[in-house]
């Protein structure tokens, strides 16, 4: 089993950390464009491995592919952060460059390969890597709503002062303010959470949820890379031991919830095929509305994409 993570940056060095920890791969590639970078965060996390007792192999590249040749799991967390003065727009051209880039470079080496896209804007970027890949969207996927569930699950573990482990919570839609948690859907040991909490905290919960990126970043000056990297490892464990777990994962939608052609954060069962189905739960209409709205929002930026014409349809 081989797995390759693009990006050496905090989050995809993270999520390669925590690959070669759990021993989900004989070989981890570490692929970054800055010279010696990936080198050297490969051959620092190999040298924990007499420490934490793991045989995962770890190889650096710069920029050269071919040492990438036959991964069955690729992670992309290329990209660059929006920078002052810098417009939605130009984010959105710049990283869809990179994104495009790399994509083109994995199929090459290793066209059987299951793409997990972690790079932002998350949603537009999974799109993006899929018009490029020209694979079945069940092997092109994308990593952000269980991050947002794991925010949300920390945070309620907080105000409950019970174990993460015993709560299971599903998040969906777009990646960022138009995420829809679903308390309906969340459960304390099984329990309804609406029975453990009041309204009031629940949604003061949720909100912070919503905004889980900004209190990162306002307060360490840059993005979280910890939870995104395990995230990201989670759903490649899941594939590489064919687990079947349900996770919100960004999916394209072909009539699923009333929607077409869309990427947008949904349940799924994820398994060594990739996406082997995609789960329609029974929202009511508020739930509904929400969902909408937030595919509405993301479907703006994915036609900024198209008419940006930087990958051809």
């Amino acid at each position: 089993m081989k797995v390759t993570v693009v990006g050496a940056g905090n989050v995809g060095a993270t999520c390669a950390d925590v690959i070669a920890h759990k021993e989900l791969a004989n070989e981890v590639v570490l692929v970054d464009i800055k010279e010696n970078f990936a080198e050297g965060k490969s051959l620092d996390i190999w040298q924990t491995a007499p420490i934490n007792m793991y045989d995962t192999r770890m190889t650096g590249s710069t920029n050269d592919y071919s040492k990438t040749a036959n991964s069955d799991v690729v992670v992309i967390t290329s990209g660059l952060p929006r920078k002052p003065g810098m417009s939605r727009d130009d984010l959105i051209s710049t990283n869809a460059g990179i994104v495009k880039s790399v994509t083109e470079n994995i199929i090459k080496h290793s066209p059987k390969a299951i793409i997990i896209i972690v790079s932002n804007p998350l949603d537009v970027m999974t799109y993006c890597a899929y018009l490029t890949a020209k694979i079945d969207s069940k092997r092109v996927f994308g990593m952000a709503g269980i991050l947002d569930t794991a925010r949300y699950r920390a945070f309620l573990a907080e105000a409950l002062n019970c174990s993460p482990k015993d709560i299971q919570a599903v998040l969906m839609g777009g990646h960022g303010d138009t995420m829809v948690p679903l308390p309906r859907y969340t459960t304390v040991g099984g329990i309804p959470v609406t029975e453990l909490i009041s309204k009031e905290k629940l949604d003061a919960i949720i909100d912070r949820t919503k905004k889980g990126g900004g209190e990162i970043v306002n307060l360490l000056g840059t993005s979280a890379w910890y939870a995104p990297g395990a995230a990201a490892a989670q759903m490649v464990e899941a594939i590489v031991r064919d687990q079947k777990r349900i996770f919100p994962v960004c999916a394209l939608l072909n009539g699923e919830y009333g929607l077409k052609n869309i990427y947008l954060g949904v349940p799924v069962k994820l398994g060594k095929n990739g996406i082997e189905e995609i789960i329609e739960l029974k929202l009511n209409k508020e739930e509904k509305e929400l969902l909408d709205a937030s595919a509405k929002s993301v479907k703006e930026v994915m036609d900024v994409l198209d008419n940006m014409h930087v990958v051809a349809k």
